[in-house]
């Protein structure tokens, strides 16, 4: 037998925790993962690709580095300009390992892998953004009638909102359901062929995590609500079905299938940081305040002082999407004077980003590239570890990334130039202190009390996987090369990673 013969499937669980995972299958509650860890290997992925946990999965099925690609959150800095626009993963032309299969003679079944779209030019059948979380475009497919199948089969998506606490049980419930019906898609299209390659993603476990990781048994601290008791196993039961589901694709596959089982990243205790980072190049003076001797008369500005920011925010729902953006853009940057500011926040509600306004990357740069640029990076790291919680009288930073380090590469183009992580905890942090400011920022409306961590899984098992048991430093990136060496496929120069020699048989 060669790697020709023997199919390749990937099954995922979306941002499943590492952790519980591990936990739970050496528990015997995950029996499906338990076997593929059991006959092969697993590892907790490492490397910046991780930094983010926008962009994993397209960094994961591409090979493409997130500094070749750009993606890092759903709204990012607009290269050339100091404006933010929302973006995709669609967007940062990054195209997942199997584009490469086009004219090779393989067939491909490829349901709901997130960040990724039907390509055409391949055989089989492909399926995007069915159940997916957050889908950010309509349900697709190729080719295009598969779509008229799947919704005569098994009706329209099985969408789920993810609502407030009193919705818990229903969303559990729900939950359960989808993925059953999930596992019946999956199984339904993967028994109409033999395929060279099958992907399919499980997306429960990401609403799942958000909602019911407060309820889990090791909780800090314990959830008080009366319902806590009755979803104490709610996680547990989704990873749990996802991998009895997982466990009925298999028994329908080729038993000489190479297959492997991953998660995109895991969970922490994390509060929204929304406002730090922006309060912190402001007050420290990176970011300039325009010098107006009078406010301005400007609209935008007017409304900005006027109106309180939450019924900004609620009001700006019901505004076409240019407006909006105008809106958002001059609210964070509208009284910035860029001529007098070295660095500023791109807003986001977890991991902040910081981006140094550079002499020709920016419109009107000021940091000079080389030593000042360095010297900057170096200052701005200093302040952002001086920043105490003064509820713990501990850190608030728990990590800051330079990305001309983590990549070896030179000033960014569309990246920002920090990633900032606040360190995890279970309280939510209205104020901290600097030895020459202290941060303070309002309480949000909605507030969620977890955030994704940097940690990503992986266990494969097959007749072409080594029985190494964990394995350690391997880079997500290293993933696609391995998949189309273990399909017989030719590595292009284009990915970034290697194949996984410690994994693969010789």
């Amino acid at each position: 037998m060669d790697t020709k013969s023997s199919p390749l499937v990937i099954l995922g669980f979306d941002a499943a925790d590492p952790d519980l995972l591990q936990r739970w299958a050496n528990e015997g509650h995950l029996s499906t993962l338990a076997s593929i860890m059991k006959r092969g290997c697993w590892t907790k992925l490492t490397g910046p690709d991780l930094l983010s946990p926008h962009g994993r999965w397209l960094s994961l099925f591409s090979g493409v580095s997130r500094s070749e690609h750009g993606y890092y959150y759903f709204r990012q800095l607009k290269t050339g300009t100091y404006g933010l626009e929302d973006v995709t993963a669609r967007d940062a032309k990054a195209l997942p390992f199997w584009s490469h299969l086009r004219g090779r003679d393989k067939r491909v079944a490829i349901i709901d892998a997130p960040d990724t779209d039907p390509l055409t030019g391949l055989a089989g059948i492909q399926l995007a953004n069915w159940n997916v979380h957050a889908p950010s475009s309509p349900p697709s497919t190729e080719p295009a009638a598969l779509l008229q199948e799947v919704r005569r089969v098994f009706g329209p998506p099985f969408k789920i909102s993810e609502g407030g606490l009193r919705d818990d049980q229903q969303i559990y419930r729900r939950l359960l359901e989808r993925t059953k019906k999930q596992g019946a898609l999956g199984r339904h299209l993967l028994s109409q062929d033999r395929f060279d390659l099958a992907v399919v993603v499980f997306s429960e476990s990401h609403p799942a995590g958000h909602k019911f990781w407060r309820y889990r048994e090791d909780a800090q601290p314990p959830h008080a609500a009366a319902e806590g008791s009755e979803l104490t196993h709610a996680l547990r039961d989704v990873y749990q079905e996802i991998d009895r589901q997982m466990g009925l694709l298999l028994a329908q596959l080729p038993h000489e299938a190479n297959v492997f089982i991953l998660s995109s990243t895991g969970l922490e205790d994390l509060y929204p940081t929304i406002g730090l980072i922006e309060d912190f190049c402001r007050k420290l003076g990176y970011q300039a305040t325009s010098e107006r001797r009078s406010p301005s008369l400007k609209p935008m500005a007017m409304l900005r002082r006027v109106v309180p920011k939450d019924w900004r925010t609620a009001l700006s729902r019901y505004l076409p999407g240019a407006v909006r953006q105008r809106l958002r853009n001059d609210f964070y940057y509208g009284d910035t004077n860029w001529r007098k500011t070295t660095a500023f926040a791109i807003p986001s509600a977890y991991t902040s980003f910081v981006r140094v306004n550079l002499r020709g990357r920016e419109p009107e740069g000021i940091v000079e590239p080389g030593i000042e640029y360095e010297s900057l990076l170096q200052k701005l790291e200093r302040d952002l570890h001086q920043l105490i919680d003064p509820h713990t009288g501990a850190p608030a930073v728990k990590q800051v990334t330079r990305i001309v380090e983590a990549f070896h590469c030179g000033p960014p183009a569309s990246l920002p130039d920090l990633f900032v992580e606040w360190k995890p905890g279970a309280h939510f942090m209205p104020r901290l202190v600097h030895p020459r400011v202290e941060l303070v920022r309002p309480r949000p409306q909605v507030v969620r009390a977890n955030n994704h961590s940097s940690k990503s899984f992986m266990a494969a098992a097959g007749p072409f996987i080594q029985e190494r048991g964990a394995l350690d430093g391997i880079s997500p990136l290293d993933l696609a090369p391995t998949f189309l060496s273990l399909m017989g496929e030719p590595i292009p120069d284009t990915l970034s990673g290697k194949v996984i020699e410690a994994l693969t048989h010789a």
